[in-house]
């Protein structure tokens, strides 16, 4: 393999760890294939970014690392196999064209999944786990979020994160759950899991909970190829469908969501001229399948959809039909009860009767457990304050929520608007 020239040892061990975080998912599900355990994946992965940065500083990054990375960690694969007592029948299950790269063949059954990421998210999914261990491994796994990343998605302590991850690995384990493709009443027992997971993780690209960066392109992009894989596979489904509008709508607004210099843009401000017409196209038909294939009233992510959809129909911030997104956010609330929904709602009661209502259902959620450290809850508080003209609350509502965020940008964003409060 071709190799760039070498770089200094910090700019090569910065170039590893940037590659790593994109790559790693895709590395594991390819061991996974190998070891049918996502645990020794998962250190195997560890083990080729060892190797990457014991060379790269010295022979040159890669002219495709993350080719690079997976076929390290498939070799080290290939051995460990070979090591069990096992290797005859683990042979003839995988085949005999281990120490290649080539990627595997089309499946010849076309209920199967042809991707090694949504084998890994369905594998990670597994009923075996419970509903927050799955989500967490998997977002460990596919989405290369740390502990703390998903911590802060999930207004959760952080150790709590880490114990339900670990006890994750040993239960799939201990029950030898197989890398494999569920098929039937398998299948529809894990979507839900899956399309959270989906889900979480294009969040954490549209809106990145740590780090210099607001977004992580490569998040979102994996979150909606597996949304619209999904659907391809599903295509009765109607929440997979309102997934993949959602995603899609979402996906749309990624180039005017930042200015040059990378700072955030927020969504008033936005060019809409800079949204992707394409995108918003898939999205609608996206949404009209996700309606014609429902049975009864709409899925939370149908009811997501439906609010991207007003959005995505406006012209302008201020033409946006805020009544209609008020009360879509209603029916979500009533599906499904949550204080991030209720934030949300806020806002677009703020927008269709005025700011003074949506504050007293700000305050209302003041006193929400799981959203104490959350930045957004005095973000959006600052920015009612403001508008009713109390600057001085609100600039000190922008100040908590700038300590309260781990994202850089964000961070520079809500010191701005303090700034231009008082």
């Amino acid at each position: 393999m071709d190799q760039q020239p070498a770089a200094g040892p910090r700019s090569a061990t910065a170039a590893i760890e940037t590659v790593f975080r994109l790559e790693s998912p895709r590395v594991v599900a390819a061991v996974a294939r190998v070891v049918r355990d996502v645990g020794i994946a998962e250190e195997l992965a560890q083990d080729a970014l060892v190797a990457a940065l014991e060379r790269w500083p010295r022979e040159g990054v890669p002219d495709n690392p993350g080719a690079w990375l997976t076929a390290a960690a498939r070799h080290r694969a290939v051995d460990l196999v070979r090591r069990r007592e096992t290797y005859a029948r683990k042979l003839a299950e995988i085949g005999r064209d281990l120490e290649t790269t080539t990627p595997a063949p089309e499946p010849s059954d076309p209920e199967d999944i042809d991707d090694d990421l949504l084998r890994l998210v369905f594998t990670s999914c597994h009923p075996v786990l419970s509903a927050e261990a799955r989500i967490a491994l998997t977002l460990r796994l596919l989405g290369g979020l740390t502990t703390a990343e998903i911590a802060r998605a999930y207004l959760v302590p952080e150790p709590t994160v880490a114990q339900r991850i670990v006890r994750a690995k040993r239960a799939l384990a201990r029950k030898n759950v197989a890398f494999e493709v569920p098929y039937g009443p398998d299948r529809e027992a894990r979507l839900g899991s899956v399309l959270e997971v989906i889900y979480l993780i294009f969040n954490e690209g549209y809106a990145a909970t740590t780090g210099d960066d607001w977004l992580r392109p490569g998040l979102c992009e994996d979150a909606l190829r597996l949304a619209r894989r999904l659907a391809a596979l599903m295509p009765k489904e109607s929440e997979v469908h309102g997934l993949a509008a959602l995603l899609e709508f979402q996906s749309s607004r990624t180039a005017a969501r930042t200015a040059p210099d990378g700072t955030p843009v927020l969504l008033k401000d936005q060019n809409r001229r800079r949204w992707n017409r394409m995108l918003v196209s898939r999205g609608i038909a996206a949404l009209v399948r996700a309606k014609a294939t429902a049975t009864g009233a709409p899925g939370p992510y149908v009811l997501q959809a439906a609010i991207a959809a007003c959005h995505a129909h406006a012209y302008s911030y201020e033409e946006t039909d805020w009544r209609a997104i008020a009360a879509l956010y209603g029916l979500l609330a009533a599906r499904v009860p949550s204080p991030v929904v209720e934030l949300n709602r806020a806002v677009a009661v703020s927008m269709a009767d005025g700011p003074e209502p949506a504050l007293r259902i700000v305050d209302t959620l003041a006193a929400e457990p799981a959203l104490r450290d959350y930045h957004l809850l005095p973000g959006v508080r600052g920015d009612l304050l403001q508008r009713l003209g109390r600057t001085a609350e609100a600039r000190a509502e922008f100040e908590r929520a700038a300590s309260l965020t781990g994202n850089e940008r964000e961070r520079e964003l809500m010191l701005r608007r303090a700034a231009q409060a008082g």
